[in-house]
C-alpha cells in the first residue's frame, strides 16, 4: 500500500440551459471560501453516483433531477484531502433551482465561464465547457 490518502468520491452536475450553466456559489466560512463550482457532494456509502447526485441536487437546489452521462472524471489533491469528482449532465426539472446551501446560483454565459473563480478541482471541466461552447457536444 502507498501512503498516499484515499480520494472522497464526489459528484457534480453540469446543467445547462441554453447557452447557460448553472454555477453556485459556497459560502465565505465554507473550504475554498466563496468559489463557485458546480452542483453537487459526496457520494455516500452504498450509494451509486447518479443516486448521489439527485440527492444532492435536490438537498442543495430543492428540485429534482435527470442525470445523463459521466462527461469527466477529475482527480484533485488539496493540501487536507484528495476527491475524485465524477461530472455528469444533468437536467433539472420543476422549479426554478433555489440556493438551500450555497451563497448564491447563477446561470452563467458559457463565454463567461472563465470570468468566475472555481475551485481547481472544477476547473478542467470549465475548459472543456468552454471549448466547446458552440458546438453540439455530449454536453448538450
Amino acid at each position: 500500500m502507498s501512503g498516499s490518502p484515499a480520494f472522497i468520491e464526489v459528484v457534480a452536475a453540469v446543467i445547462r440551459r441554453r447557452d447557460r450553466v448553472l454555477l453556485c456559489q459556497r459560502h465565505d466560512g465554507d473550504h475554498l471560501p466563496l468559489l463557485w463550482e458546480f452542483p453537487g457532494g459526496k457520494v455516500d456509502p452504498g450509494e451509486t453516483p447518479e443516486r448521489a447526485l439527485e440527492r444532492e441536487i435536490a438537498e442543495e437546489l430543492d428540485v429534482a433531477a435527470r442525470i445523463g452521462e459521466e462527461v469527466a472524471v477529475v482527480e484533485h489533491h488539496y493540501p487536507e484531502k484528495s476527491v475524485r469528482i465524477r461530472f455528469h449532465v444533468a437536467d433539472i426539472r420543476g422549479e426554478e433551482p433555489r440556493p438551500r446551501v450555497h451563497r448564491e446560483l447563477r446561470w452563467i454565459p458559457l463565454d463567461e465561464l472563465i470570468d468566475y473563480e472555481v475551485p481547481p478541482a472544477n476547473r478542467e471541466v470549465v475548459r472543456m465547457l468552454r471549448a466547446r461552447a458552440f458546438g453540439e457536444t455530449a454536453l448538450h
